[in-house]
């Protein structure tokens, strides 16, 4: 028994360590290119060091509460930051919706869209109810004018498809299994309707995650710390040893602190997900 529990712990190290490795060469690769493009940068210089100084500050706080909490767990926003639009959501509303009568341009439809999603959705507290078809008949409706039935189940039934998303991150794969074999717990933490999970299924990526929290299932939408607080209950870990990664400053990374959970902003903390691997490996 001693044995084994040995050999499992050396497989542990060994894995881990094989993440560190990938995670340093990155650093390297990453040091390498920003020394390839110093060269008229130095109007970005003050912006950076301002960056540098509010990430350091925020992980000397963050230091002084938890300690070295070594993350254990990775959380990760859906949309925005692990899948995206195939195509702009107006495009897809306009050609769909021309056989059906719309006549807004695709400004127009983008314009109506932010404006009914930006407002308060009065048929419930949460937006995502189960399949959540009563919050996208009002947003369909109130961005295109078109309450034809026939066009909302077009539309509902494309957004269920492959060909409506891509993967943010061409490369994500290997890094959530360079994860996976290091011993990080992952979990899709979404504002989304209870079509997620077949989502992820039809674009062959739920099989890299421990966990999913969708708010449609959890009746708690970002930044509400609950579905937080569910992600890592999902996955056994304290918050203050889960990370989490979106792209919404407000829904995911106040939203995140505000359960006790790290946070980083897809789009200006990291860019990639080897990036994650690397501040994983790397942040103090």
């Amino acid at each position: 028994m001693a044995a084994l529990t040995l050999r499992s712990a050396a497989a542990a190290a060994a894995t881990r360590a094989r993440a560190v490795a990938l995670a340093g060469g990155l650093w390297r690769r990453h040091l390498e290119t920003s020394s390839a493009a110093n060269t008229g940068a130095e109007e970005r210089e003050g912006g950076s060091r301002f960056e540098l100084s509010a990430a350091r500050e925020y992980y000397d706080y963050r230091k002084s509460i938890y300690g070295d909490v070594t993350h254990r767990a990775l959380l990760v926003d859906a949309v925005g930051t692990l899948v995206v639009p195939a195509q702009p959501t107006a495009q897809v509303y306009k050609s769909i919706g021309e056989k059906y009568g719309v006549k807004y341009s695709e400004d127009e439809i983008l314009m109506r869209y932010r404006r009914a999603y930006e407002q308060p959705w009065g048929g419930s507290r949460l937006r995502y109810v189960d399949d959540g078809r009563p919050f996208w008949q009002h947003i369909v409706t109130s961005s295109t004018g078109c309450s034809d039935s026939r066009y909302f189940e077009e539309l509902y039934e494309y957004f269920m498809t492959e060909k409506a998303w891509k993967l943010c991150d061409p490369e994500a794969e290997q890094v959530f299994k360079a994860l996976r074999e290091a011993g990080v717990k992952t979990a899709v933490v979404s504002n989304f309707d209870t079509r997620l999970r077949p989502l992820l299924q039809v674009l062959k990526c739920d099989h890299w995650f421990d966990a999913v929290a969708v708010s449609a299932e959890v009746a708690a939408e970002k930044p509400n710390p609950t579905i937080f607080l569910k992600a890592c209950e999902f996955l056994g870990v304290k918050p203050e040893e889960a990370v989490h990664v979106g792209d919404d400053r407000r829904n995911d990374l106040w939203g995140a602190r505000d359960a006790g959970c790290d946070a980083w902003l897809w789009g200006s903390d990291v860019h990639s997900f080897k990036e994650v691997l690397l501040f994983l490996y790397t942040c103090p």
